[in-house]
């Protein structure tokens, strides 16, 4: 990845769906990335996603090729966006693709004006919680993640970004 490669942040479309589906390499990804029992997780279950208010999903586009795919929940009764169900194609993984998509969700979700954005991340995606901690998401109050995960099936690590925090890596 350099200054020189092409790269957008596009709006998710239908076209995107079997792509985006095929990326998880193993059962125990797809619950990592999107919490579902399914592998191969059918491409019609992204495209549902899209059908869910609220929800915007973008692709990163390098050079023609789609490499990224996340999503902003936006909650304008909290006043809040999470990024959501963040993946990059299996072969692109580990070159800095997955901290340019945060990133740029990141800028969608502060020029929407919510004060607050959050991640949820499984507890075992280590390379998940380097890339969002890399682009200044930390980790919330042990009693709020707690209250938080009191619904949720998995006892989740919740980040929240904060501005002033310093990006690594």
């Amino acid at each position: 990845m350099d200054g020189r490669t092409r790269m957008e942040l596009l709006p998710f479309a239908p076209a995107h769906a079997d792509t985006v589906a095929g990326w998880p390499v193993s059962a125990q990804e797809v619950v990592m990335w999107c919490g579902r029992r399914e592998f191969p997780l059918p491409a019609r279950t992204v495209a549902e996603w899209q059908r869910d208010e609220g929800v915007q999903a973008h692709v990163l586009v390098v050079e023609a090729d789609v490499v990224g795919y996340g999503e902003l929940w936006f909650d304008a009764e909290e006043d809040e966006v999470e990024l959501a169900r963040i993946i990059v194609a299996p072969g692109r993984r580990g070159s800095g693709w997955g901290r340019t998509l945060v990133r740029g969700l990141l800028a969608h979700a502060v020029a929407a004006g919510h004060a607050d954005v959050f991640m949820r991340v499984h507890p075992l995606n280590a390379a998940a919680l380097r890339c969002y901690r890399g682009a200044g998401f930390v980790t919330v109050d042990t009693d709020l993640a707690a209250s938080w995960n009191a619904a949720q099936p998995t006892a989740y690590v919740w980040l929240r970004h904060e501005a002033d925090a310093p990006a690594t890596g």
